[in-house]
Protein backbone atom coordinates (compact mmCIF):
# COMPACT_ATOMS: atom_id res chain seq x y z
CA UNK A 1 0.00 0.00 0.00
CA UNK A 2 1.25 3.56 -0.84
CA UNK A 3 1.56 5.25 2.01
CA UNK A 4 1.58 9.38 2.22
CA UNK A 5 2.10 11.59 5.09
CA UNK A 6 -1.68 12.87 5.44
CA UNK A 7 -2.55 9.35 6.12
CA UNK A 8 -4.42 9.42 9.34
CA UNK A 9 -2.65 6.88 10.93
CA UNK A 10 0.39 8.18 10.29
CA UNK A 11 -0.68 11.99 11.29
CA UNK A 12 -2.23 10.43 14.84
CA UNK A 13 1.55 8.41 15.26
CA UNK A 14 3.48 11.63 14.47
CA UNK A 15 1.50 13.68 17.08
CA UNK A 16 2.39 11.60 19.74
CA UNK A 17 5.83 12.33 18.88
CA UNK A 18 8.30 15.26 20.59
CA UNK A 19 11.85 14.50 17.67
CA UNK A 20 11.92 13.05 14.47
CA UNK A 21 15.70 11.81 13.26
CA UNK A 22 16.82 13.83 10.30
CA UNK A 23 19.75 12.63 8.67
CA UNK A 24 21.22 14.58 5.62
CA UNK A 25 24.13 14.03 3.44
CA UNK A 26 27.72 15.07 4.22
CA UNK A 27 30.53 16.45 1.91
CA UNK A 28 31.67 12.86 1.71
CA UNK A 29 28.58 11.47 0.97
CA UNK A 30 28.06 9.84 4.44
CA UNK A 31 25.10 10.03 6.48
CA UNK A 32 24.56 12.46 9.55
CA UNK A 33 21.91 12.27 11.59
CA UNK A 34 20.30 14.24 14.12
CA UNK A 35 17.39 14.85 16.44
CA UNK A 36 15.02 17.73 15.69
CA UNK A 37 12.29 19.19 17.06
CA UNK A 38 9.06 19.55 14.11
CA UNK A 39 5.83 20.46 13.52
CA UNK A 40 3.63 18.41 10.94
CA UNK A 41 0.61 18.85 9.06
CA UNK A 42 -0.71 16.84 6.01
CA UNK A 43 1.48 18.07 3.25
CA UNK A 44 4.74 18.79 5.51
CA UNK A 45 7.04 18.04 8.14
CA UNK A 46 8.63 21.44 9.42
CA UNK A 47 11.68 21.99 10.99
CA UNK A 48 13.94 25.10 12.65
CA UNK A 49 17.80 24.97 13.06
CA UNK A 50 20.63 26.80 13.76
CA UNK A 51 22.07 28.14 10.90
CA UNK A 52 25.12 27.98 11.90
CA UNK A 53 25.03 23.66 12.45
CA UNK A 54 26.31 21.07 9.92
CA UNK A 55 23.19 19.87 9.38
CA UNK A 56 21.95 22.91 7.82
CA UNK A 57 25.15 23.73 5.88
CA UNK A 58 24.64 19.84 4.29
CA UNK A 59 21.11 20.68 3.39
CA UNK A 60 22.17 24.40 1.20
CA UNK A 61 25.04 22.00 -0.42
CA UNK A 62 22.79 19.10 -0.88
CA UNK A 63 18.68 18.84 0.28
CA UNK A 64 18.03 15.34 0.48
CA UNK A 65 16.95 14.01 3.85
CA UNK A 66 15.34 11.12 4.76
CA UNK A 67 13.61 11.16 8.02
CA UNK A 68 12.74 8.84 10.92
CA UNK A 69 9.89 8.98 13.48
CA UNK A 70 9.58 6.14 15.59
CA UNK A 71 7.61 4.53 18.26
CA UNK A 72 11.11 4.00 21.19
CA UNK A 73 8.69 1.12 22.60
CA UNK A 74 9.52 -3.19 22.59
CA UNK A 75 6.03 -3.08 22.82
CA UNK A 76 4.67 -0.98 20.32
CA UNK A 77 7.03 -0.73 17.69
CA UNK A 78 6.40 1.28 15.16
CA UNK A 79 7.80 4.07 12.74
CA UNK A 80 7.29 6.21 10.41
CA UNK A 81 10.23 6.95 7.70
CA UNK A 82 10.21 9.82 5.09
CA UNK A 83 12.13 11.31 2.24
CA UNK A 84 12.91 13.34 -0.34
CA UNK A 85 14.49 17.06 -0.81
CA UNK A 86 14.01 19.53 1.65
CA UNK A 87 12.92 23.42 1.22
CA UNK A 88 14.48 26.32 3.13
CA UNK A 89 11.02 28.49 4.64
CA UNK A 90 11.48 32.14 3.26
CA UNK A 91 8.35 33.61 3.37
CA UNK A 92 7.70 35.68 6.16
CA UNK A 93 4.00 35.02 6.60
CA UNK A 94 4.51 31.28 6.07
CA UNK A 95 7.61 31.50 9.01
CA UNK A 96 5.33 33.14 11.35
CA UNK A 97 2.57 30.42 10.68
CA UNK A 98 4.97 27.60 11.34
CA UNK A 99 6.84 29.45 14.54
CA UNK A 100 3.48 29.59 16.49
CA UNK A 101 2.71 26.43 16.04
CA UNK A 102 6.22 25.00 16.96
CA UNK A 103 6.28 27.49 20.26
CA UNK A 104 2.29 25.67 20.80
CA UNK A 105 3.61 22.24 20.59
CA UNK A 106 6.96 23.26 22.60
CA UNK A 107 5.50 25.39 25.37
CA UNK A 108 6.99 26.31 27.17
CA UNK A 109 10.37 25.23 26.44
CA UNK A 110 10.83 26.46 22.91
CA UNK A 111 9.87 30.11 23.97
CA UNK A 112 12.25 30.10 26.78
CA UNK A 113 14.90 29.06 24.31
CA UNK A 114 14.28 31.78 22.22
CA UNK A 115 13.29 34.48 24.96
CA UNK A 116 10.59 35.30 23.27
CA UNK A 117 7.98 34.15 20.50
CA UNK A 118 9.80 35.36 17.64
CA UNK A 119 12.39 32.93 15.54
CA UNK A 120 15.74 34.02 16.68
CA UNK A 121 17.74 35.71 13.53
CA UNK A 122 20.45 32.69 13.67
CA UNK A 123 17.81 30.43 12.79
CA UNK A 124 16.66 28.68 9.80
CA UNK A 125 13.58 26.88 9.02
CA UNK A 126 12.92 24.84 6.58
CA UNK A 127 10.37 21.96 4.96
CA UNK A 128 9.71 18.23 3.71
CA UNK A 129 7.38 17.61 1.85
CA UNK A 130 7.93 13.72 1.63
CA UNK A 131 8.52 12.07 -2.16
CA UNK A 132 8.01 9.14 -0.46
CA UNK A 133 6.82 7.86 2.80
CA UNK A 134 6.88 3.71 4.80
CA UNK A 135 5.60 2.74 7.58
CA UNK A 136 7.09 -0.38 9.97
CA UNK A 137 4.77 -2.18 12.16
CA UNK A 138 1.43 0.60 11.41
Amino acid sequence: MKRRLADDDIQRFLATREVVVLSTVQPDGSPLAMPVWFWHDRDALTMISEAATQKVRNLRRDPRVCVVAESGSREDARAVIMGGRAEFVSDPAAQRTLVRALLGKYHPHLGRRWAGEAMPADRVMFRLVPAWVRTWGM
